[in-house]
């Protein structure tokens, strides 16, 4: 049995593509659930998007 969890749930809606897409990207890394997939694939994404730090200004 399953233990109900803490962490906050999202619920959204996506195109088949992009389904097919996240379960080939599971299948591909032997990942347990479509869930993993997924929370995997968005940590990827946003460590991609993270704003570099500002260099210092040279003198």
């Amino acid at each position: 049995m399953l233990m109900p969890t803490e962490k906050p749930i999202l619920n959204f809606a996506i195109d088949d593509d992009l389904l097919k897409r996240i379960d080939d990207f599971r299948y591909d890394n032997r990942i347990s659930s479509r869930s993993e997939a997924i929370r995997r694939l968005i940590e990827e994404g946003l460590k991609g998007a993270e704003p570099s730090k500002p260099q210092p200004k040279k003198k």
